[in-house]
């Protein structure tokens, strides 16, 4: 149940691109999905720069600030839907909605571990390829790394009608949702969508102690 050493790796190498989605509502509903990248990255980098309790490695804050910006603009029920293949079909509303909360919570932990490792990167954002009638796109940032090759942060998008709804994050060609599938098969042919979900509770204790801290700030 452990992601693999390299992709949380590259995760916190690339915590700035992270910030990307850290958007208002309004926004999210109006914006182009790479517009909202890029001017949403760049005001987020400001603030992590500027926050002595998130350079101090505040983890409630870090905790504050996910929730209220980032959960929003997560598709959580396709990610969970995606990362549990044919098992979701058979799911339970119940066993999909326990899931979806526990998946989201697995994010929260990765992204405050990126957060939290937040260094200063440059980065680079590419030209959007896609019609104004699209409503399934990829929004590609470069993160650059002085002495090393850039590293590719790749955002699946949909337009929903709540606004644009990230459902795959791909660091240096590596799905989330495709690593977490990999992880999760191997749980869900022994121990089923129940035994799945009791694996991630126990694993998500500790974040979610933090998240309840966080939200009586």
């Amino acid at each position: 149940m452990r992601m693999r050493t390299d992709t949380k790796v590259i995760l916190r190498l690339l915590a700035a691109a992270i910030g990307a989605l850290l958007i208002g509502v309004a926004r999210a509903q109006d914006a182009a999905p790479d517009v909202l990248v890029k001017s949403v990255t760049l005001e987020v980098v400001e603030l992590i720069a500027k926050d002595r309790e998130i350079r101090t490695d505040s983890r409630a804050k870090l905790m504050q600030l996910i929730d209220a910006k980032v959960l929003p603009h997560f598709n959580f029920t396709a990610m969970a839907m995606l990362a549990t293949g044919q098992s979701w079909k058979s799911a339970s509303a119940d066993q999909k909605e326990r899931l979806s909360q526990e998946f989201k919570t697995l994010l929260v932990r990765t992204y405050a571990s990126a957060l939290s490792a937040y260094s200063d990167q440059k980065l680079e954002f590419r030209p959007l390829r896609a019609k104004p009638t699209d409503t399934d796109v990829t929004v590609n940032v470069r993160v650059l790394q002085s002495g090393a090759q850039p590293v590719a942060i790749d955002y699946s998008m949909e337009r929903t009608a709540a606004g644009w709804k990230v459902y795959d994050v791909a660091v240096g060609g590596v799905s989330l949702v495709a690593n977490y599938r990999t992880e999760f098969s191997s749980v869900l042919r022994t121990d089923g969508i129940d035994g799945l979900i009791r694996k991630l509770q126990a694993k998500n204790r500790p974040a979610e102690s933090l998240q309840a801290t966080a939200q009586k700030k």
